[in-house]
């Protein structure tokens, strides 16, 4: 059989010329080209990303996202028309707010139906899934969208999306195009990827700096608040560099990645949906807002109308969200540590205040210190109940510097960072958006981006059905990707509980303890795991049995098996009733 050159063959040739591994896909009618070219490449040995064939997009999304945040490299994920493309769900949230790069492509229906060209309609769905804009489905949560109209540019379509993909604010493309195109027979192009690379690091501008030094070195309480410049190991350096220099201690805002090493003396905590005034914040008379959406949650806890802010970050204006703005004095497009390089040549001949910077370190020293005796006081068990906390701080204990979490905790997101004190960067990840179900399909990209490490996913009972787990484990297992997952199961949906009792905290539904998120009967989790991939699967009750299970986890998932605990915390449905027990023994 003759060989032809098609568009799809020309597609795969670009994803492999831009260091892409893998395609995570989840094939369908309008993949026959692409199928067939990558039939012939395995025939004939042609280097092609490897196919990760993903029975949900959800989880091929999320395993992308994933690999992307471990090793820095956006791969491809290959879906069905608008159905596959809706089908992304929550995924494409996470990418997006995430600012992760990934390559989508979506085939469309065909465009002719009398055979005029092959690959014209043939099968009844290719009416049923034409739809008026399918990119339309997902424009707002992408970088870039574009139609591949011919195979004759396909590579620089390709390799411009990419580019755009990896441009700071990162984030994800969306390609798609009709089954005749991908058939379309079309010469070789060749491209030279070193002209496709992305946009270099942003700077600020050298006029700023002095003013803004001007300012930190006049104040007697500065503070760093960051949330995602874990995402660059260079920035976390330079940002110790500074935070030592000058004293300044650091909280980290609904953090993202291991910002700053926990053990450090300047480290001071963490908040998330934090309901009381965090007192770092309302004492500082500066604050330098490095990489973070969400530094502080101005309903509850914001600082003094006094206080100076810097805001520095790849997209200071946020044009992506409706509502958002700080009372900052100056907002700069910079790169975190291309930024933190420039100030750190500055005070570097700063004319500094010694003394003051040096009772500034002792203070917050003293303060790390007593933070950290608190947090150790939560990680007691007691009446036979295993706690977040302490359940969090048993899996500190099995983790070592070859250690990756994937965290989706949620509703004891707060409690997982305090409690796991991470000090490597690129240690710990977040999937950066609010969309449930990403944990799954991250730890599969993780591992496959690294799988020298061992990768621990922590999750609700909720986030854990979410994440589609029957095809996570199927594709754990296929393609030799074992990690642990540990489900913090308190039997149904914590975070809409907290969200009502925020807003009503003496209402009617904290009265009848009805709020409609209990999961009853109780599904045993950790055995969907078993039946789909293979898992080891085990429930834990018993906080005497925690530490042992763990240790079995571990020893099974190096040994190259997939692992689930589910863990039983104290039921949401029992909380109200444990509350007034407690207090009734208090009196």
């Amino acid at each position: 059989m003759t060989s032809r050159y098609t568009t799809s063959k020309a597609l795969l040739e670009a994803l492999q010329e831009a260091d892409v591994s893998f395609i995570f896909s989840n094939l369908g009618s309008d993949h026959p080209a692409i199928i067939e070219a990558l039939a012939e490449a395995e025939k004939e040995g042609i280097d092609f990303p490897k196919i990760i064939t993903c029975p949900h997009e959800m989880v091929a999304l999320s395993a992308a996202h994933g690999y992307a945040q471990v090793s820095g490299k956006p791969q491809a994920v290959l879906v069905h028309v608008e159905c596959g493309t809706q089908n992304l769900g929550a995924a494409i949230h996470n990418a997006w707010k995430g600012r992760v790069p990934v390559l989508i492509f979506a085939g469309t229906s065909p465009y002719t139906q009398e055979g005029e060209l092959r690959g014209s309609r043939n099968e009844f769905i290719h009416w049923i899934q034409d739809v008026p804009d399918q990119p339309g489905i997902v424009r707002g949560y992408m970088k870039y969208t574009h139609e591949i109209r011919t195979g004759k540019n396909v590579k620089q379509i390709v390799h411009r999306a990419l580019q755009i993909a990896q441009s700071s604010p990162k984030g994800p493309v969306y390609l798609t195009s009709a089954r005749e195109v991908l058939e379309e027979e079309v010469e070789k192009v060749e491209i030279h990827p070193e002209q496709w690379r992305p946009i270099a690091a942003r700077a600020l501008a050298p006029q700023e700096i002095d003013p803004l030094v001007k300012d930190l070195l006049a104040a007697n309480n500065p503070l760093i608040v960051t949330s995602y410049i874990g995402k660059n190991k260079q920035a976390v350096k330079e940002l110790v560099q500074f935070c030592e220099k000058l004293a300044i201690p650091v909280l980290e805002s609904v953090p993202n990645y291991m910002n700053f090493p926990s053990d450090h003396p300047l480290h001071c905590g963490y908040q998330w949906n934090t309901s009381t005034q965090n007192d770092l914040i309302e004492k500082a008379d500066f604050i330098m807002v490095i990489d973070s959406d969400v530094p502080w949650i101005p309903v509850n806890n914001k600082p003094s109308p006094n206080c100076t802010i810097y805001y520095i970050d790849e997209d200071p204006l946020k044009e992506g969200m409706t509502l958002w703005y700080i009372p900052s004095k100056r907002f700069f497009a910079a790169d975190a540590e291309t930024a933190l390089r420039q100030l750190n040549e500055v005070i570097k001949n700063a004319d500094i205040d010694s003394l003051q910077v040096n009772e500034r370190r002792k203070q917050i020293e003293k303060y790390h210190k007593a933070q950290r005796e608190e947090w150790k006081k939560a990680e007691q068990f007691f009446d036979d109940i295993i706690t977040p906390e302490y359940l969090t701080a048993c899996i500190r204990e099995v983790c070592d510097e070859n250690t990756i979490i994937v965290n989706e905790g949620i509703s004891n997101f707060q409690t997982l960072y305090t409690h796991l004190q991470m000090t490597k960067p690129g240690s710990i990840f977040g999937s950066g958006g609010g969309g449930l179900g990403w944990n799954g399909g991250a730890a599969i990209g993780a591992k496959l981006a690294d799988p020298s490490k061992t990768v621990i996913s922590l999750t609700g009972d909720g986030s854990y059905l979410f994440s589609v787990p029957s095809s996570v484990h199927w594709i754990s297992q296929k393609y030799d990707a074992p990690f642990l997952t540990v489900i913090y199961n308190n039997r149904g949906w914590k975070s809409p509980k907290l969200s009502t009792l925020a807003v009503h905290p003496n209402g009617i539904a904290n009265e009848t303890n009805q709020f409609f998120v209990d999961f009853t009967p109780h599904a045993d989790l950790s055995k969907i795991a078993e039946a789909a991939g293979g898992a080891y699967a085990r429930k834990v009750e018993n906080p005497h049995e925690l530490k042992e299970a763990l240790n079995e986890a571990i020893k099974t998932v190096k040994s190259g098996r997939s692992a689930v605990l589910d863990v039983y915390l104290p039921a949401i449905s029992q909380e109200n009733q444990m509350r007034e027990e407690k207090n009734h023994s208090t009196v």
